[in-house]
């Protein structure tokens, strides 16, 4: 894998696990019964995106660890993917 794919791999799976994160610990305004004028009462009361964003960063980085050593360990090659490709047509 060249670092351009891994960089996009990981961009890629950032952004996927922030937005699996975000909903978790989750408590509106309106759950928590301190509304702020002008808010909407499904805001988050305490949103966390620092901790989130980390652990999106660190959780990605482990994937792409991960992936980068399974295709470095050449159970799977490029020739057996355009093979795939190939017979599945």
């Amino acid at each position: 894998m060249s670092i351009t794919g891994g960089l996009v791999l990981y961009a890629t799976l950032w952004f996927l696990v922030m937005f699996l994160l975000l909903p978790i610990g989750h408590q509106s305004q309106e759950e928590a019964g301190q509304v702020v004028p002008g808010t909407p009462v499904g805001a988050p009361m305490r949103p966390m995106m620092g901790r989130k964003a980390l652990w999106a960063a660190l959780i990605s980085a482990a994937l792409v660890g991960g992936i980068w050593l399974f295709l470095e360990s050449g159970i799977i090659t490029r020739q057996d993917m355009i093979d795939f490709n190939r017979v599945s047509r």
